[in-house]
């Protein structure tokens, strides 16, 4: 899911659409061009599993990885950020897939998004309250960053309806699970587990 909201917030995809089924020229609306996702600097705020999955389909694009986490990863080459406006300052395109906590909660806000820059885009799909809201469609009003892909939401399942008119926002109503072999692999893991108690074994995925 990250990955397809930045192709389309960059190539402008879902924009482009919007003004196909409206018959209207997009030279005639001064549409703005769409920018390469290859060679672009990616920072991912959250390198765990998900971060990692992310940072491995990036390379495929030639994207260049940096990354924050709470620590750094001795296992990966990426650079490594302790502070999240210095990878902002070096990225072109933030990709959060952190947990949220009291430290993460609006980690990406107004001091974060200017180091990103006006080009910039944000892409979330861990939780909606990494981002203060507020700021990032401030920012994105004005055109302090260049874009947003949002699978994740503050107020969820409430949405800012003042997103909806901007065409430099991609939404996504927190789907990235929702595919039909994530529900197969559900359906699987409930059986494996079922069978490994009712056989006296170790659960597949204990409950803590």
């Amino acid at each position: 899911m990250a990955v397809a909201l930045l192709i389309d917030v960059v190539m402008k995809i879902s924009a482009a659409d919007r003004c196909l089924r409206k018959r209207v020229p997009l030279a005639s609306l001064d549409f703005p061009l769409a920018s390469k996702l290859t060679g672009k600097k990616v920072g991912i705020v959250g390198l765990g599993k998900i971060g990692l999955e992310v940072a491995h389909r990036l390379e495929a694009f030639d994207c260049i990885i940096a990354y924050n986490s709470r620590s750094k990863n001795p296992f990966v080459s990426y650079p490594f950020y302790s502070s999240v406006v210095e990878l902002a300052t070096n990225s072109n395109v933030l990709v959060l897939c952190c947990a949220l906590n009291d430290q993460t909660r609006h980690v990406i806000n107004r001091e974060v998004m200017l180091a990103l820059g006006k080009v910039g885009v944000i892409v979330n799909v861990a939780r909606g309250a990494v981002i203060d809201e507020k700021e990032l469609l401030r920012c994105l009003i004005e055109g302090e960053i260049g874009g947003a892909g949002l699978d994740v939401y503050e107020n969820e399942p409430l949405v800012c309806e003042e997103f909806f008119s901007l065409d430099n926002v991609v939404l996504s109503p927190h789907a990235g699970y929702s595919t039909s072999e994530s529900y197969v692999g559900i359906c699987q893991l409930v059986g494996r587990n079922l069978e490994a108690f009712f056989s006296n074994k170790p659960l597949i995925t204990p409950v803590t």
